[in-house]
Parts: structure tokens; sequence; C-alpha cells
């Protein structure tokens, strides 16, 4: 489990680099599945050692571009159904 791995600063600095992450990303159906890859991209950058607020939020960040990016052919899809 997360928390048996990280210690209370860590989460606390996830926690807040998820919800800043998360604040890029347009509304919409795919949010859960969105936020899941964020998170699981903070986790990857705790996991290195990085746990400095400053970094998970980057590392938060760059995923939410990355989805965005890639977002436009998705909803385009949804769209179309």
């Amino acid at each position: 489990m997360i928390t048996d791995t990280f210690d209370s600063r860590t989460l606390a600095n996830m926690e807040v680099a998820l919800e800043r992450a998360c604040l890029l990303l347009p509304a919409g159906g795919e949010a859960h599945r969105a936020r899941r890859i964020i998170a699981g991209k903070i986790i990857e950058c705790a996991n290195r050692g990085e746990t400095t607020l400053i970094r998970l939020t980057e590392a938060g960040y760059a995923a939410a571009m990355q989805l965005n990016a890639s977002g436009q052919s998705v909803r385009k899809k949804e769209v179309s159904s």
C-alpha cells in the first residue's frame, strides 16, 4: 500500500501535486482515468527519491500536459460515437 511506502510529508506533497496537476485537465468523462495516470507518474517520481513538492508537481504537470496533447484524438472519438 502506498501509505506504507512513503512518509506523511511525501504523501502530503504527492496529494498537493496531484491536485495542482489536475487543474490543468479539461472537465469531462475521462477525468478519473487521467487522474490515475497523473498519480502514477507522481508515484514514479517519488519512487526515484524525488519527493519535494516542486519535483512532484513538475512530474504531475508533465503528465497532465502530455494527456492534454494526446487527448484531442480521444475527445474527437467520443464526439463521433
